[in-house]
């Protein structure tokens, strides 16, 4: 109990304008039957503290892009509750590289307000004022990844943000957590070390109708140099991350 107590000191200590937690995410990470590698991920990922800077209410509609086997997406649908609806965007080769986790979360149990989207970048399907918030976790720096061969084109990003942008509600809340490049860097490590610099990311999404309206350094990791791969065993898991959240303009 101290350490939730703390993580949520630390979100306000660090995060500016940040709404009041609608829904207890203590009792969504607590439900019965949530998956083991769920649970053991909670430490290093602290939804706790990462999701109550959406700002959700009982009702809201969220969409988890690039949300990979959807670990926030069912942590988000508890909070949301029954009157909500989270969708779990995944493109093909997003979709493919989480089939099996996908499979484990969904075959034989029931999470009734989450629905399954496979689009691409180009046509995210996302429509017009549909959703109160918006979340890209780890995979912001996806959008200047570049890897034919493993399946992943070029994204058109202003094609790509200004989708985002048209999707959400006037007001809506953007997410995003990523890992963290050296300073100066740009995007320029999004290929090989698949990390992206948070300055280049607040001023990038700020360039489509956004504010960045709260921060977080609660996965901020000082010993981690930003020279290394997120995938190296030296730093999995243990990367140096920055949650930035913004508002969409009116």
């Amino acid at each position: 109990m101290k350490r939730i107590l703390f993580s949520i000191a630390v979100a306000v200590a660090t995060a500016t304008a940040m709404p009041a937690l609608a829904t207890s995410i203590d009792e969504a990470m607590a439900k019965p039957g949530r998956l083991a590698a769920d649970i053991e991920r909670d430490s290093r990922s602290r939804p706790e503290v990462v999701i109550p800077l959406l700002g959700l209410q009982p009702g809201s509609v969220v969409v988890d892009i690039f949300g990979g086997d959807g670990y926030y997406s069912e942590l988000l649908a508890a909070v949301v509750g029954s009157e909500g609806e989270v969708v779990l965007q995944n493109n093909l080769a997003y979709k493919k590289y989480a089939a099996k986790g996908l499979a484990r979360r969904f075959d034989g149990r029931a999470i009734d307000n989450v629905s399954l989207l496979v689009s691409e970048a180009d046509d995210l399907q996302l429509g017009e004022g549909r959703f109160d918030a918006a979340l890209i976790i780890m995979s912001y720096h996806d959008v200047y990844h570049i890897d034919e061969a493993g399946g992943w084109s070029a994204i058109d990003v202003d094609s790509f943000m200004r989708q985002i942008h048209a999707g959400l509600k006037p007001g809506g809340r953007f997410l995003i957590v990523d890992h963290a490049a050296a300073a100066g860097s740009g995007n320029r490590d999004s290929n090989v070390l698949h990390r992206i610099e948070r300055l280049f990311a607040i001023e990038d999404i700020e360039r489509f109708g956004f504010t960045l309206a709260a921060t977080s350094d609660v996965l901020s990791n000082p010993a981690d140099n930003h020279e290394l791969s997120v995938f190296d065993p030296k730093v999995r898991g243990k990367t140096d991350r920055f949650v930035l959240v913004f508002e969409k303009n009116p």
